[in-house]
């Protein structure tokens, strides 16, 4: 698989990773069995960038990739990250980045992985209570100590970028980026490039939404986290399928699926981008990785955009509470 160099002095990674946070949670009933298989094809064909959070099914991610990696770690560049509190239900109660915090937070997935260092540590999202400068510092005393190579941050605004990143090197930021969430292209993504920063796209897919195949809530199964999110709803979720179809048009044009193209279209955005699409099932894992395949020229990405113009995405790409905490 191609690879890409992750930030100005980080590790090449596969522009393709595989996230893996649906494999236990948000997104319908979990398959242990199932998504080790995931695992072990996307190693088998060549992936390299395996991306987790001690927070994805209270800690069962973490525990999962580590059994999942027994034999394999050194083939993988693993990505985890800090910073949610859920307490004993499962429930999110907010987010943490105390020093300590910071500590026992690294050890804990340590632990759950099975591993003696975490490849590229991320701060999940940005506790306002507590400097950035602390936090960073923190983590970059686990880099001293051995325990984690890299750092990064995830759904940061520009300004706390700017000020982590001043304490230690930021290697990668990871935030929401596709056809369906393009955000970043304002400031985000600009304060990255000057700074020498690596972005990781996360739900390059649009939380599936990109593939084409939700045509309709009552496919969602009940526990589906998707249901809660206000773009899936009523007819922001209309409207949104609307401009879509001119997406899949496109895609037929390109002999791809319009995931492959949505895929594509990310990547296309800059070498300095890489993307992290998560599923469940091998036969999605292959498609996507033919995404790879896709040239786009400038024609190409000009009739993208005027598929999908700016403003014609219905719906805040969070519930009120989840966009609480993002781009602080």
């Amino acid at each position: 698989m191609k690879q890409r160099r992750l930030g100005k002095n980080g590790p090449l990674v596969t522009e393709q990773g595989l996230g893996c946070m649906g494999m236990s949670e948000f997104y319908g009933p979990r398959n242990d069995e199932e998504s080790v298989n995931v695992i072990h094809r996307a190693l088998d064909l060549g992936v390299n960038f395996l991306d987790t959070s001690d927070m994805y099914g209270q800690g069962h991610n973490e525990e999962l990739l580590g059994r999942a990696l027994l034999g394999k770690r050194k083939q993988v560049m693993l990505a985890t990250k800090f910073g949610y509190v859920r307490n004993e239900k499962g429930e999110v109660t907010g987010v943490c980045g105390k020093p300590d915090y910071v500590q026992k937070a690294c050890e804990a997935s340590l632990k759950r992985l099975s591993t003696d260092v975490v490849d590229l540590y991320y701060y999940h999202r940005v506790d306002t209570s507590v400097p950035i400068e602390e936090t960073v510092g923190a983590m970059s005393r686990l880099i001293e100590q051995g325990k984690v190579r890299y750092l990064g941050l995830s759904e940061a605004a520009a300004e706390t970028i700017r000020r982590g990143h001043a304490v230690h090197p930021i290697t990668a930021l990871q935030s929401e980026y596709s056809l369906w969430e393009r955000g970043v292209e304002k400031e985000i993504l600009p304060t990255c490039r000057k700074l020498g920063i690596g972005f990781v796209s996360y739900s390059p897919l649009g939380r599936g939404f990109l593939t084409g195949r939700i045509t309709n809530m009552d496919e969602l199964t009940p526990g589906d986290n998707r249901r809660n999110f206000p773009r899936f709803q009523g007819e922001n979720f209309e409207t949104n399928r609307e401009w879509f179809m001119e997406i899949e048009g496109l895609a037929a044009q390109k002999k791809c699926t319009s995931g492959q193209l949505a895929l594509a279209w990310v990547l296309a955005q800059g070498e300095d981008i890489v993307t992290i699409p998560g599923t469940k099932r091998i036969a999605y894992l292959e498609e996507n990785l033919g995404a790879e395949n896709i040239v786009l020229d400038r024609e190409d990405l000009m009739r993208i955009d005027q598929a999908r113009p700016e403003g014609v995405v219905k719906g805040t790409r969070y519930p009120e509470r989840g966009m609480q905490v993002v781009e602080r």
